[in-house]
């Protein structure tokens, strides 16, 4: 097994809306170890990180990590979270702010 260890999504959030941040690709499996949360602004955004499995084609609350979590201005947040992602299992992001906040995710797929 082949690891490549690199970014694996990166997405300057549109607001209110559900986006797909990363999908692990087919016959691929991904640990994402770390996932940043830039807000760009002078004032506070919220964000949501959601799991969702390759078996559904909608998120439900139950794949949600992190839910109307606060950035403080011109601040990043950064998630430790050793993720174990399946082929086509896909992160998603949402922010509460049209082009304001930036999500980063960092690590390794497996193939």
């Amino acid at each position: 097994m082949a690891n490549a260890y690199k970014v694996l999504g990166r997405k300057q959030a549109a607001a209110a809306t559900e986006e797909t941040l990363y999908t692990v690709p087919a016959a691929t499996e991904a640990i994402v170890s770390t996932i940043t949360i830039a807000n760009l602004t002078a004032a506070d955004k919220t964000f949501r990180l959601a799991v969702k499995p390759a078996s559904t084609s909608t998120l439900a609350l139950e794949h949600y990590i992190a839910y109307d979590i606060t950035v403080g201005a011109s601040d990043t947040t950064a998630l430790t979270l050793g993720l174990a992602l399946a082929t086509g299992n896909s992160i998603s992001v949402y922010a509460s702010a049209a082009t304001s906040v930036v999500f980063t995710a960092f690590g390794s797929e497996i193939s």
